[in-house]
């Protein structure tokens, strides 16, 4: 079975990302980006539907965890009754291919090592043919996906159709290195270098640490704080600039129930909290690069505009069911894509709006064709402000005047006449003006019950929604 959600740890290159759980194994992976097929995908079914386990013999739990510093690498260490032996897991920055680099280190003692690699392509369907490509490596292949397994010091290493079987012991002060790589399959032969695991190690380390030391951020709990920022950026897609809503899919909101979404793409929405978070801790660079994936992904009319995207600018991407996957714990069905993509939200354009209002606050330049981008978003939303829509929920259901939709749209009116004075459009500010007002006062007499003392979820609705909150911070 799959761990517990909040026993996996991330890590991740900036393009993809993998999950480790607290046993040593990798129950998720999708090579090459975010939203590719996954090539391990036991976190929703089991270990036949893909996995990569690295452990002491008898699989046991590890209770001692931790990233070292301020970086994405993760360190696992295992006391058995024979030592101790830490697991150091990374990827490291993106040269041309994905690699996932595993390092075992003996800390003292001496302890029985075992590993499995069995990669699934296709999301866990596919079995690929496996074999050995001389004494310290494996490969794996089809389709169009390829493996290949690294060990850089001896080991036993045994090959099946299922996959390959590791079996080796450590001893203090003894390291080996183990780097997996993934290539397009008919790449898979070619001569491109595979990392040296040692020498990735420091360039990893070194990566996270520069980046680490521009955080601005000197109050409390600043481990906390440093640690959410580094798992943003882990999620942000660094050849485009996009930031995937999260680098998993089908996880359920409830175990057993059948609200499992993939969320491995580009939410408009979740990017705008994502960049509020990284550039109020001096992180400008991740907002000039989401502000030109918008411009080149947007480009046509504002009213095309979709809540999510994929993560190089596509706009189609359908949801199907994967049967062939149980789910975790048993929530089915698995989704793969998601139709949010053709759902009308309105509340995205105030998102947009208020990003690039902050970005500019914040001393990042604005592109000149943000000028054009805004007027055009702001006819449309005049025009359609008043229709109901799917809402921040992205209710399933019949659209809906939803509160926090007209309050976005406020929040568009608003941020666009604060942006109008800096962008020379000082000739729209009377119509935003009005529009504003109009908003306020609409949402103010329909979306407020008096007797419960709160705004409502939607008009004539009483249920109370918990995105009100944000209306002191939207103010």
């Amino acid at each position: 079975m799959a761990g517990k959600i909040e026993d996996y740890a991330l890590i991740g290159d900036l393009e993809t990302a993998a999950l480790v759980g607290r046993d040593g194994a990798i129950d998720w992976l999708c090579v090459p980006r975010f939203d590719s097929p996954a090539s391990f995908a036991a976190l929703l079914g089991t270990a036949r539907n893909g996995q990569w386990w690295m452990g002491p013999a008898g699989r046991p739990l590890s209770r001692r965890r931790a990233y070292r510093g301020e970086t994405l690498v993760l360190d696992t260490v295992w006391e058995t009754v024979g030592g101790t032996v830490r697991l150091t897991d990374f990827m490291p920055p993106r040269r041309q291919f994905p690699c996932v680099v595993r390092i075992v280190e003996g800390l003292s003692g001496h302890v029985r090592m075992c590993g499995e690699l069995g990669p699934r392509f296709d999301h866990g369907r596919v079995v690929p043919r496996n074999w050995a490509a001389g004494e310290r490596v494996m490969r794996s292949v089809a389709g169009p996906d390829a493996m290949s397994l690294l060990c850089e010091e001896p080991v036993d290493l045994s090959v099946t159709e299922a996959g390959a079987s590791l079996r080796f012991s450590v001893s203090a002060g003894q390291r080996l290195g183990f780097v997996l790589r993934w290539t397009p399959s008919h790449l898979a032969d070619t001569d491109a270098p595979v990392p040296d695991a040692r020498a990735a190690l420091a360039e990893t380390l070194r990566f996270w640490h520069d980046w680490s030391a521009k955080c601005r951020y000197r109050g409390p709990a600043r481990e906390a704080v440093i640690r959410s920022l580094i798992t943003l950026k882990a999620l942000t897609y660094a050849p485009t600039g996009g930031i995937v809503a999260a680098a998993t899919c089908s996880l359920p909101e409830s175990p057993g129930g059948e609200r499992n979404w993939d969320y491995r793409f580009c939410w408009l929405r979740d990017s705008a909290f994502t960049l509020s978070c990284l550039m109020r801790s001096g992180y400008h660079e991740e907002a000039t690069a989401w502000n030109a994936w918008l411009i080149r992904t947007i480009a046509g009319e504002p009213s095309d505009l979709q809540p999510v995207y994929g993560v190089c600018g596509e706009r189609r991407i359908d949801e199907r069911a994967a049967p062939w996957l149980t789910g975790y714990e048993d929530s089915s069905p698995v989704r793969i894509g998601n139709a949010a993509a053709d759902q009308v939200q309105l509340d995205v354009y105030g998102e947009v709006m208020n990003t690039l209002y902050s970005a500019l606050r914040s001393g990042v330049t604005l592109d000149v064709r943000m000028r054009s981008l805004i007027v055009s978003f702001m006819d449309h939303v005049e025009k359609s402000w008043r229709d109901p829509d799917r809402g921040l929920w992205e209710v399933r259901g019949p659209p809906r005047h939803f509160v926090h939709s007209k309050v976005m749209s406020w929040v568009a009116a608003d941020r666009a006449l604060r942006l109008a004075r800096v962008m020379g459009l000082r000739s729209r500010e009377q119509r935003w003006r009005l529009m504003r007002d109009l908003v306020r006062r609409e949402v103010c007499d329909r979306g407020w019950d008096a007797r419960q003392r709160s705004f409502v979820q939607y008009y004539g609705s009483r249920r109370i929604d918990a995105s009100a909150l944000l209306l002191p911070k939207l103010g």
